[in-house]
């Protein structure tokens, strides 16, 4: 079983005492997103966990206590973007995040330490030159820090319109995307990296750009030594190459406020859900109360 700790929320930035706590208890619950009355047990023993993989955009408060995962393999999808504060409000800037990227691969090794650079999203500030600049900035930065860098283009879902009211956020259109999916693949290329994209159904391949698996069961089988028997996720999108993992997080419970989120509905739900977080909970959010 693969861990993905997680899609929904930062769990290494906001929760990372939560998440030691738990692997010290042996388990997890975890509801499902659909139905909050069905709840998970998870078993988080190393002899159930092939692997953990860790997402992030700031996973500073887990960097002197990596050596509490001992045993386990695992390895970080890190999202470091550069944009303002216009567009990922809660982040320390990209000076700092850049030094905690820095130290955590070289705690854990590059190969560990994925970048994702998504979403891409374009108007009047972040244009095509923007993100050329931008990206080549923080690809000379992390030059050895890692191989591998995936991209994606925003998708602009009814549930984030709200958020991205007045920012001029647009589609990018065919022509755009190879545009700046050339560019980048360039830059990346200049500086030791691969370049990969996230469930895009675009083909890219003229640029050496292929397809990612973010749940990745090669990666996993590299780190681990072992062999993987483990299938296509089928509850992800159709363009998605990730394995089968279980989630162990929650929605609407990130604090890092970047407009473009899918898993945030609302800043108010978000600061509820949190308020209802205890460390000591084998769930995320709320506490466990049984079935009379």
């Amino acid at each position: 079983m693969i861990i993905s700790a997680s899609r929904r929320t930062d769990i290494p930035c906001f929760f990372s005492d939560w998440f030691f706590a738990r692997k010290n208890e042996g388990f997890v619950l975890a509801r499902n997103p659909m139905n909050g009355q069905q709840i998970r047990r998870i078993d988080l023993s190393r002899k159930s966990v092939d692997a953990i993989v860790f997402w992030s955009k700031n996973p500073k408060p887990m960097l002197d206590r990596l050596h509490l995962l001992d045993g386990y393999p695992f390895y970080f999808q890190f999202t470091l973007n550069g944009y303002a504060e216009d567009i990922e409000t809660g982040l320390p800037r990209k000076w700092e995040l850049l030094d905690t990227f820095k130290a955590l691969s070289d705690k854990t090794g590059p190969e560990r330490v994925l970048w994702r650079y998504d979403p891409i999203l374009l108007n009047d500030t972040y244009t095509i030159d923007y993100h050329g600049e931008n990206f080549g900035l923080l690809a000379g930065r992390l030059k050895g820090c890692t191989e591998k860098v995936t991209i994606s283009f925003i998708d602009l879902y009814s549930k984030i319109m709200k958020n991205i009211n007045g920012k001029n956020i647009r589609e990018i259109d065919f022509e755009n995307k190879h545009k700046i999916a050339k560019n980048l693949s360039g830059i990346a290329k200049e500086n030791g990296m691969v370049v990969d994209t996230c469930a895009e159904d675009i083909d890219l391949s003229m640029y050496n750009i292929t397809h990612a698996s973010c749940i990745d069961d090669k990666l996993i089988e590299r780190i681990s030594g072992c062999p993987l028997a483990v299938k296509k996720d089928k509850s992800q999108r159709l363009e998605c190459g990730c394995v089968a993992s279980v989630d162990i997080g929650a929605y609407n419970s990130c604090l890092n406020g970047c407009i473009y989120c899918y898993a945030n509905y609302s800043r108010s739900s978000v600061e509820e859900n949190c308020k209802q977080h205890n460390p000591s909970s084998p769930l995320l959010i709320g506490e466990y109360q049984p079935l009379q």
